[in-house]
């Protein structure tokens, strides 16, 4: 793994605050309607897309995840003007305002798309990690999904054929918690997510999701096993959601004073005391930061504003049709 410099230090402190500041903006203008459908935000969990980035390779490696989708694919080189034009459902936007919130999606970056169906994303995962395998193009997929997606019967299906396989994908368990709103002890009678992977013998643990040296370490253990050929392992990256499952989560299942407890581990708190402790930065030159992550919020804000809706024809081009189709016999 390369090694967490001061310059690394001070891309996270920048990438994780552009993230941050983007879904707030997000749940703004969820508020004034331009934002329609669900919304689900990233809050809280920023540590674990900056540790994997770190590990990944930019140039081959893929990902794939939940509906929890809209800084990933930034991460991963995507224009988040694009992303935000996406959500407003804008011509413009990744899919030109087709799939919106859940379905950010980039051939182009190598993501793989947020998935609505809780569960679905993980076959696909290892499915594009097979078509690496046969193909041999020294990729890795990142398969990132929510404890709620631990209780799905797809998992335990995928992980059987991964490791018969030694496919090459990292699994990763976002645990924040509560899933939709119920938490992980009470869904199971077993709260370590991680230990499912034992059953099938496929390296596993716990990793710190609110620390991006701990995730950064973990992956890219996991990563360089997959490329060698050693097949998959399964992490639970421990992390916590500041916000509600979606904007539309009354959060009754918690207090506020367990959520404030959580934020003295903000991950973003974490590296800022870092640089300054190892005097990376100074505080005006933070605050020089901050500055240009608001600028570059509000041009996303604006660019999304400013494009067009797509013509409702867009729809129509995108359905497959077959005019050839056997046993429809067309009557005029």
């Amino acid at each position: 793994m390369q090694k967490v410099t001061k310059e690394v230090y001070l891309k996270w402190y920048e990438d994780m605050y552009f993230w941050r500041k983007f879904e707030d903006k997000l749940a703004q203008v969820y508020l004034k309607q331009k934002v329609r459908g669900f919304l689900h935000l990233y809050n809280g969990q920023e540590a674990v897309l900056a540790g994997a980035l770190h590990a990944m390779d930019l140039t081959k490696d893929k990902m794939i995840t939940a509906y929890r989708n809209h800084v990933q694919p930034i991460g991963m080189g995507v224009d988040p003007k694009r992303v935000m034009a996406e959500l407003y459902g804008k011509a413009t936007g990744t899919s030109q305002g087709l799939g919106g919130s859940m379905h950010i999606f980039s051939k182009e970056f190598r993501f793989y798309g947020g998935h609505g169906i809780v569960g679905g994303q993980i076959p696909l995962g290892a499915g594009i990690a097979f078509g690496d395998k046969y193909h041999d193009k020294d990729a890795v997929t990142l398969c990132c999904f929510g404890d709620g997606a631990a209780r799905q019967g797809s998992l335990h299906e995928t992980f059987n054929l991964a490791m018969l396989w030694k496919l090459p994908v990292v699994f990763v368990c976002e645990n924040n918690g509560y899933a939709m709103g119920t938490s992980v002890a009470r869904t199971a009678n077993h709260t370590d997510i991680w230990k499912l992977g034992l059953g099938y013998e496929m390296p596993c643990g716990p990793v710190d999701g609110m620390n991006p040296v701990k995730v950064a370490e973990a992956f890219d253990e996991a990563i360089e096993r997959a490329r060698r050929g050693d097949g998959p392992t399964f992490l639970e990256m421990k992390t916590y959601r500041y916000r509600g499952h979606s904007m539309s989560d009354a959060q009754h299942y918690r207090t506020k004073d367990e959520v404030k407890e959580y934020e003295k581990v903000d991950p973003i708190t974490q590296v800022k005391d870092i640089i300054l402790e190892e005097k990376y930065a100074t505080e005006d030159e933070l605050a020089a930061i901050d500055k240009r992550v608001k600028k570059r919020v509000v041009e996303c804000e604006k660019f999304a504003d400013e494009s067009p809706f797509p013509e409702k024809s867009v729809m129509y081009d995108v359905v497959y049709e077959q005019e050839d189709y056997p046993f429809i016999e067309h009557k005029i």
